[in-house]
């Protein structure tokens, strides 16, 4: 690729667009381009690289026995609406001319399970393992960091189909080891991974740790736990055990936060409910998932803790959630500042304890009333939780779950995520075959993903420096940057192509920086596009001995006969490739 052709010009500054170092370096070095929020051209260097994370994958989980598929973007809705899943601000519905529902998926397990249920029927085609890398578009709310969190972006959409359990459980430790293999070979090793339950389903999610992230994650840096901060769960103290006491109302003026109410009290935050309110889009009925109510869920957590919107929103299953308004609170029937679920009964109020809180005895909370609180609150007797469960948000010191070691908190950046949906999605969408036997059973079905702009986004935010990216070798756009300095001397011109036309027929991706531009500015685009090894060939090499060697990851230089240039190179990318 000379770039004299080329199409993309680096950029000096970076775009106001960019609002993380990898984001700014992607656009300045012609990788990227944006075209709307969340959307984004990727230009010949960027195509480049992405197909060597596609490589990469393809490779891995070839080598597993994965057939590669290709699925449509655009969905019947019917399918969404069997297993349920049809709704969510992310999925666009529409109709098409003839007035069909359709949907722009944006995943495609509906459409997996519709093949196995066409195409596996017995036994003996199991176990089988699909993928496809194609373009899926969320219509995501908030975007993030360029490919950190866009719009559209490719996807790696995997899907395993088994037997039984026994069979989901060998493919899913594949998996997970196909994806560990993926990461370290592209170049992201400050991965961690989350895994969490929720009934017969369980998720890993392949964690990259960053600050530029827009999630957080929990470690336990004792035992190695970790999990996404949505979900995370943290090992609550035993609260003391004593006998109820008696309800009574206190007059409490100006005490409308936890920090007043405990200093007028002379008590601690952990002797009060924290009372939150939420606004939620829940399921009318499990049968009718798609079509919602608007309910205002009350959630109770001891005072010293926060409410985990993340676990609310599972508990509940929420479609959205948000903070709720005042109005709405007053609506249902509680006073905000003075909230409690003490003589609260109506439709549209879900309370939602948290499960400490249900542990703890005699605690303080509002009365409902402006200027009041009850001591003495005890679940049960006092008022009755639509739920208890786990809603507390974790914190940086909580003790971890498995050690009870404090654990910190880490900004992070989900790469890939594995499921085991088990039996539901094909039960869900009448996927069948004939065990040996000659019964009907559903497949145990797997769900695995990457997101690979995602993960061009997160290279380039962990391999950079002051000058420009810093890119692996199995993910640069070419294993060499050429630049020819001639100063003039049309003799230099002829060995630089000369060289160039060597390193091409001897197999090696070439970018040949060939312009009428001076020294600085080649090199400063060098290192700014952060292909690993930069050859240079000018009058000055050549007076010392032939090519310069320079390695974009430090700052030491050999020079290498011309006539010896391409073993060298094939040497060097050689044992790149290897370490």
């Amino acid at each position: 690729m000379r770039m004299s052709r080329h199409f993309g010009e680096t950029l000096r500054k970076s775009p106001a667009e960019a609002d993380t170092p990898g984001h700014g370096l992607l656009l300045r070095a012609g990788y990227i381009r944006g075209v709307a929020p969340g959307l984004f051209s990727y230009l010949p260097l960027g195509v480049r690289a992405l197909r060597k994370v596609e490589a990469a994958i393809r490779q891995e989980l070839d080598a597993i026995g994965g057939l590669e598929v290709a699925m449509p973007l655009i969905q019947p809705a019917k399918l969404w609406r069997r297993a349920r899943r049809l709704h969510g601000d992310e999925l666009v519905r529409f109709r098409d001319r003839v007035g069909r529902e359709l949907v722009i998926g944006t995943s495609h397990e509906e459409v997996a399970a519709e093949l196995a249920r066409s195409d596996i029927t017995s036994y003996r085609q199991l176990p089988a393992l699909l993928y496809q890398i194609r373009p899926t578009f969320r219509d995501e709310a908030r975007t993030h960091a360029g490919l950190i969190r866009a719009r559209e972006f490719d996807l790696l959409d995997c899907y395993s189909f088994d037997r039984d359990r026994e069979g989901l459980e060998e493919q899913y430790a594949k998996l997970s080891a196909v994806f560990e293999r993926i990461f370290e070979r592209i170049g992201l090793t400050n991965l961690v991974v989350a895994s969490r339950e929720h009934g017969e389903e369980r998720t890993d999610e392949f964690l990259f740790l960053s600050e530029v992230g827009d999630e957080g994650a929990v470690i336990c840096d004792a035992c190695g736990h970790a999990a996404n901060l949505r979900t995370a769960r943290f090992k609550k103290p035993q609260p003391v055990s004593e006998p109820a006491r008696p309800l009574e109302k206190v007059a409490t003026p100006g005490t409308d936060t936890i920090q007043s109410l405990a200093e007028y009290l002379g008590i601690t935050a952990e002797r009060t409910a924290k009372v939150v309110f939420f606004s939620a889009g829940v399921p009318t009925t499990p049968q009718q998932a798609e079509e919602e109510r608007e309910v205002v869920v009350m959630a109770l957590v001891r005072g010293d803790m926060e409410v985990s919107e993340g676990k609310l929103a599972e508990a509940i299953t929420a479609r959205w959630i948000r903070p709720a308004e005042a109005g709405a609170i007053r609506a249902a029937g509680a006073e905000p500042g003075y909230a409690s679920p003490i003589g609260l009964d109506h439709d549209d109020l879900i309370v939602v304890a948290d499960d400490l809180v249900a542990r703890s005895a005699n605690l303080v909370s509002g009365a409902n009333e402006h200027g009041y609180h009850f001591r003495n609150v005890n679940i049960d007797r006092d008022y009755s939780a639509g739920m208890v469960t786990d809603i507390a948000a974790a914190y940086a010191g909580a003790p971890c779950p498995a050690c009870g070691a404090p654990l910190r908190l880490a900004g992070c950046v989900e790469l890939g995520s594995l499921h085991r949906f088990g039996s539901g999605y094909s039960e869900a969408l009448g996927v069948t075959f004939q065990d040996r036997d000659g019964s009907k059973r559903p497949p145990a079905m797997g769900s695995y993903g990457i997101g690979i702009g995602r993960a061009l986004a997160c290279i380039a935010e962990a391999n950079n420096d002051e000058r420009g990216l810093r890119l692996p070798a199995s993910v640069a756009p070419c294993q060499v940057h050429l630049v020819a300095l001639p100063g003039g001397d049309e003799s230099i011109v002829r060995e630089a192509d000369a060289l160039y036309s060597s390193l091409r027929e001897s197999g090696i991706d070439v970018l040949y920086d060939d312009r009428d531009a001076s020294g600085g500015v080649k090199f400063n685009d060098a290192d700014l596009i952060g292909i690993p090894l930069r050859l240079t060939l000018g009058r000055r090499s050549l007076r010392e001995g032939g090519v310069e060697f320079k390695r974009r990851d430090g700052d030491e230089r050999r020079t290498v006969r011309l006539s010896e240039t391409v073993e060298a190179v094939l040497q060097t990318t050689s044992d790149r490739q290897r370490s």
